[in-house]
């Protein structure tokens, strides 16, 4: 039987997970984990990139990650969920990757370029930027070549980054002579950015998220907060869903087709008030996600967690070593 095609993914481990997260990459990973060998790892090295000085939660915010994972349906029979600190084989062929990457390469990554402005943002000094800051994405490229990936699934923002890992790859078959590590392609996902609820990017710091492992009163309360089309000024007025920023986006998502036209015609002819349109979506996601928010607390209340990141990890380092004792014997390093 032909092996199957290797993918590796990873997320920082910043806190519990919102909705973008899941719709966007978790659902992504639970199909492709039965057609893929898939590597999914929690980034404890790249978190402390950016928040070095703040660690007190990292322990945490680990297990919280890996909840809201196995709550959404990755499988650690089906995939290998390790984190990354664990599986130090990344860490030596960062180094032996840093090695040959020209230092320009690096200064263009716009990921890099995105975690630098994080930075000045903050008002921090640019010049006590971190060794370590400059060398992620030179990190992230280890991270995909520790497995000897063949795809990356990315949203079209990251497609960059899978490209200097390409590079890198080429670059070190080409000065070695061999064809030893893939080149990585991008694996696109087709779902759509999931606005956060004020209209602007979903995120936890511009506390806009709804998330995974939110009771169902939370969230109802949530998308109360949540922008419809801003020219409905009075109950009575006649609405246009196309206007409606957040909440109408959240129906294509979670509402059948009889539930969207029904909100459309409410809104409309207005028959339906926008506080009625949000308690009955309230009302849907509620619905949808009671399965997902019951498994987590069930798997809360037990060591598993911690079992399966301990025996992922020790998965990942099989394979791990395998590629790096290939790429130290392409190298001609004395061993």
């Amino acid at each position: 039987m032909e092996d199957k095609k290797i993918i590796v993914s990873g997320m920082r481990p910043t806190g519990k997970l919102h909705l973008g997260h899941y719709l966007g990459v978790i659902k992504n990973w639970v199909e492709l984990q039965n057609q893929f060998d898939s590597y999914f790892f929690i980034a404890d090295w790249h978190a402390l990139t950016t928040k070095y000085n703040q660690t007190e939660n990292m322990i945490q915010n680990v297990r919280d990650v890996a909840l809201d994972w196995l709550c959404c349906g990755v499988d650690p029979n089906k995939a290998t969920i390790y984190l990354q600190s664990l599986v130090p084989q990344t860490a030596q062929l960062h180094i032996y990757l840093s090695m040959i990457t020209p230092q320009n390469w690096v200064e263009r990554d716009p990921t890099l370029k995105d975690l630098a402005k994080i930075m000045k943002d903050k008002q921090e000094n640019m010049s006590n930027l971190s060794y370590g800051l400059f060398g992620y994405p030179v990190l992230m490229t280890a991270d995909i070549l520790t497995f000897n990936a063949d795809f990356v699934p990315v949203g079209i923002d990251q497609v960059a980054h899978v490209e200097l890992s390409r590079d890198i790859a080429r670059r070190f078959n080409n000065i070695y002579k061999t064809d030893y590590f893939t080149e990585p392609q991008p694996k696109l996902t087709q779902i759509p950015l999931l606005k956060g609820l004020d209209g602007n990017k979903m995120g936890k710091s511009f506390n806009n998220d709804i998330k995974i492992s939110d009771t169902a009163e939370i969230t109802e309360k949530k998308i109360k907060t949540g922008v419809t089309d801003r020219n409905r000024i009075r109950r009575d007025d006649k609405g246009n869903p196309s206007n409606c920023e957040v909440i109408f986006d959240y129906w294509k998502i979670f509402g059948s087709e009889e539930e969207i036209k029904t909100v459309c015609d409410g809104c409309q002819n207005a028959t339906m008030g926008c506080a009625e349109c949000k308690k009955r979506l309230a009302d849907k996601m509620n619905s949808t996600l009671a399965p997902i928010r019951e498994k987590r607390i069930a798997l809360e209340n037990n060591l598993e967690v911690d079992e399966i990141i301990h025996e992922g990890s020790k998965r990942a380092q099989i394979k791990a070593q395998e590629v790096l004792d290939g790429a130290i014997e392409v190298i001609k390093m004395y061993k």
